[in-house]
């Protein structure tokens, strides 16, 4: 198992067990895996980013590689770049969600996507034997890059009817989360001539507003000014801007799997008989969707690295998250928040319905999750506890107990913070409720023993 990359990329607290002598040692493994560049680097809008961006950049070239720093951009917008550009690797500086203490790095093979499983053991393997390029025949320069953001946009818009949307004169509010999105859905949105309301705009690295993740708890801002200006929708990014949480238009807040079948619904419409990639934690909805479209659905392990990893080989139409991670395969196999606003403003222009009305039209499902604070010792011994309790169940990642596809609950470690995720599916909203309640308790009651 990898021991210093998580679920999403490395993540740690800046200064502390993610320090710079750690981040320009473990620069060099990547440098020396890649092996050669141009390499692009960009990163989000944490206080720590410029100064990692400077110690990534110069520990690209001590390997005698080229890199050119991309500025302050969102995490899709790298990974579109490093692909359409044709750099042979990228870096995006970024822990995501996580508190504005945290910082990270999340590597990117030149196909835009990120690195796979396998790649980041050999990146570890070279990190701890110390087998770095050295002495290099020449030292490798940095330069600039500042076409990332002109293309991507370009990119996302390419896959969508401009003109169509336009004449709609839709209203939309987007809570940036103070985060990198900020810097390219405005753009877009301009570009099609909506009419934008922008909240928690200004990019802030402690993130102000309502923190760097977007959940139904904090984003009752969004649902106001939603409702006040009788928008379209709302959609709300987290910190790097790859995933985001829709509102409808009448102010309430969807749930990742819940906007992730509007939309898979919506394309399979236009391109049935195709493939869906998801994770173990998402609702079973989804099969009833694709099997109406002679779709079929791929399940992995949580993480957008699994996903994607898996589209790629087996061109995969959708991936999707839970946690509002949407994949369009046709744009970039990666999670990818303004590729997701697009298409919902592509669905909303060929529809005569309102978004409220679209999602009331879905098969019934209920799906939530909560968490538990631990440390990976006290999660490790769980899993271990729960196993035994329920040897039936999956254990792929974590636990899955299933007592039928619409009645389960899903139990793992957290790879990105010392938490223990719960998820959980039931056939009513009350099923759901004790579902949830009795496992939370029994985790909690086996984590203090």
């Amino acid at each position: 198992m990898a021991k210093f990359f998580g679920t999403n990329g490395i993540r740690g607290v800046f200064a502390e067990d993610f320090s710079l002598e750690f981040i320009h040692d473990m620069t060099l493994s990547i440098a020396t895996h890649f092996k050669e560049g141009p390499i692009l680097v960009g990163y989000d809008g944490r206080d720590s980013s410029p100064i990692i961006a400077k110690a990534i950049c110069s520990a690209i070239n001590y390997c005698g590689i080229d890199c050119n720093n991309a500025g302050l951009i969102p995490t899709p917008c790298l990974e579109f770049a490093v692909k359409k550009l044709g750099y042979k690797g990228g870096i995006m500086i970024t822990a995501s969600h996580n508190p504005s203490q945290y910082n990270g790095i999340k590597p990117v093979a030149m196909d835009g996507v990120e690195i796979s499983r396998e790649d980041e053991l050999i990146i570890e393997d070279i990190y701890l034997n110390k087998n770095w390029i050295k002495n290099p025949q020449r030292w490798g320069n940095t330069g600039i890059e500042k076409r990332a953001i002109e293309i991507y946009v370009q990119g996302i818009t390419s896959h969508i009817g401009s003109e169509r949307i336009k004449s709609k004169k839709f209203k939309v509010v987007l809570d940036l989360g103070n985060g990198a999105q900020a810097i390219t859905a405005p753009i877009f949105c301009e570009n099609l001539e909506c009419k934008v309301f922008l909240v928690n705009e200004k990019i802030d690295g402690s993130f102000p507003g309502r923190g760097s993740e977007p959940t139904p708890q904090n984003l009752q801002r969004l649902s106001k000014v939603v409702q006040e200006n009788n928008a379209d929708f709302g959609i709300a990014f987290d910190g790097d801007g790859d995933r985001s949480i829709f509102c409808d238009n009448n102010g309430e807040i969807l749930t990742g799997d819940k906007s992730a079948l509007v939309l898979t619904q919506y394309i399979l419409h236009k391109t049935p008989k195709s493939l869906i990639v998801t994770c173990l934690n998402s609702g079973s909805s989804i099969e009833n969707i694709a099997n109406r479209f002679q779709s079929r659905v791929i399940r992995t392990k949580v993480g957008s690295v699994e996903v994607s990893r898996k589209m790629v080989p087996t061109d995969a139409l959708i991936g999707f998250e839970e946690n509002g991670g949407f994949m369009f395969g046709p744009h970039n196999q990666v999670r990818d928040g303004c590729m997701t606003l697009a298409l919902m403003l592509e669905l909303l222009s060929s529809s005569n319905k309102s978004l409220s009305k679209i999602v009331n039209d879905l098969p019934q499902s209920y799906t939530t999750k909560d968490k538990v604070s631990c440390s990976l010792e006290e999660a490790q011994k769980l899993i271990q506890v729960l196993k035994g309790e329920f040897p039936l169940s999956d254990t792929s990642d974590g636990i899955k107990i299933i007592d039928n596809p619409q009645s389960w609950v899903m139990i793992r470690p957290s790879g990105t913070e010392p938490i223990i995720r719960i998820y959980g599916e039931a056939e009513t909203q009350e099923k759901l409720d004790s579902l949830m309640s009795q496992y939370v308790q029994k985790i909690k009651s086996i984590i203090s023993r």
